[in-house]
């Protein structure tokens, strides 16, 4: 049981515990920033310095590559260190590392090469924030809160996509990708502020014994991983989503834009509307679970997505070429419409699984478990990513994306074969 204060226990929503609402509003700004950025590197790359198919798959890739790397020792440390001050280091160093981008764009050195060093740095420090982000959450609020905190996380995470993504089309319009990937690094010092402003006690970190090895701590995270028949299932589903789920991301924008004839705009109109289903799967979370148990949620919801997902290569059969940098088109429609509908799924899915890892996890190993699953995930995203380049070179984006769309039916199918199918609702 996490280590909470008193009045914390007698709140029966969290919409009543100011340390939780500090935690919610500087994570919310945070999320908008990194949404911006998370359009505007890609369109930086592609318009501005005129990346190749190639090149747009190494961008995206090298963002996970850090994983493979650190990803069990961040989970290490995470389960060693007060997970907050580490959180608030990371979120300052990455705010320094994005300011260099408008620098070097005003001084016309920008090159890919430095997007290639900037994207690994802000993964490597993403690791850490994101371990200690998960770890955290369980020693601020108590176990039965763990869903609703998680479903007002990815709230603000919903309303990023809707605000971010149109906003970071119109910021790559009218002052250009560099500047506003600035907006990213500043968002990234609200972050910290709020984290710093946390009055609540943290748990302190277990006692490791003097002869434990660190090699021995990280081999505990993958072993409780690799052997708890529950988080075993989710960090399969999870390689199978990102290996195929990352083939899209180097390609999307590119297809919207190149195949589609849409402008930047119009793309970020695209994803700003999944924000929208986004923050509707966010507020019908809970009741979902409740209605249909979570065995059967989680099924259903990653095997609609993939079929939802499929709209979107589907698009082009049915939309013309539109002149380029058009705002509407079928192909707007399509796209539109695919994003609606997979983000509402893909975010129930989402606050289920992590907070089903968080329930089941003892606190000294939630860095470490985290980790781990973060390495599945994350680890494979490169080799999607890549995969997803030369696909689009030799087959065709398009022929690229649907290949892709089989990540949420091979998900669904390997969940329901194993003992989460029978779950109706969160383990204690």
């Amino acid at each position: 049981m996490p280590d909470v204060s008193p009045d914390s226990r007698q709140k029966t929503t969290l919409w009543q515990d100011r340390e939780f609402l500090k935690l919610w509003a500087g994570q919310a700004v945070s999320e908008l920033g990194s949404t911006i950025t998370r359009e505007a590197m890609l369109l930086l790359a592609l318009l501005v310095l005129g990346a190749t198919p190639l090149e747009m798959g190494v961008l995206s890739a090298l963002g996970g590559l850090p994983v493979l790397v650190f990803g069990v020792a961040a989970g290490v440390w995470v389960d060693r260190l007060r997970r907050r001050p580490l959180m608030i280091a990371t979120d300052l160093s990455r705010a320094v590392l994005l300011a260099l981008i408008p620098l070097a764009a005003f001084l016309g050195v920008l090159r890919i090469e430095m997007l290639y060093g900037i994207v690994v740095l802000t993964g490597l420090l993403g690791i850490f924030f994101s371990t200690a982000y998960r770890a955290y959450l369980p020693g601020l609020v108590e176990r039965a809160h763990l869903v609703e905190g998680n479903s007002k996380l990815a709230m603000s995470e919903s309303a990023a996509e809707i605000g971010g993504s149109g906003l970071a089309g119109v910021l790559v319009q009218v002052i250009g990708a560099p500047f506003a990937i600035l907006l990213d690094a500043l968002t990234f010092l609200v972050s910290a502020g709020s984290l710093a402003f946390i009055r609540r006690p943290e748990p302190p970190p277990a006692q490791v014994a003097e002869t434990a090895s660190f090699g021995r701590e990280a081999l505990e995270g993958l072993r409780a991983t690799a052997t708890q028949p529950i988080l075993r299932t989710l960090a399969v589903a999870a390689a199978i989503q990102s290996f195929l789920g990352n083939i899209f991301a180097p390609l999307y924008s590119l297809y919207a834009i190149r195949e589609l004839g849409l402008g930047p705009a119009a793309v970020g109109l695209t994803i700003a509307l999944g924000g929208v289903s986004s923050l509707t799967g966010a507020l019908l979370a809970e009741r979902i679970l409740r209605r249909f148990g979570l065995g059967r949620t989680l099924i259903a919801t990653m095997g609609l997505s993939s079929l939802t997902a499929l709209l979107i290569p589907l698009a082009a059969f049915f939309s013309p070429h539109a002149a380029s940098g058009a705002f509407f088109s079928v192909g707007l429609l399509f796209l539109g419409t695919a994003q609606l509908l997979g983000d509402a799924l893909d975010t129930v899915y989402a606050i289920h699984t992590i907070s089903l890892r968080q329930a089941i996890t003892p606190d000294r190993l939630l860095g470490r478990v985290n980790a781990s699953l973060e390495l599945v995930q994350e680890g494979i995203a490169p080799l999607g990513a890549l995969t997803g380049g030369i696909l689009g070179g030799v087959l065709g984006v398009q022929a690229a994306l649907f290949i892709a769309s089989l990540a949420g039916i091979l998900s669904a199918l390997w969940i329901a074969a194993s003992p989460i199918r029978v779950l109706r609702k969160m383990p204690e």
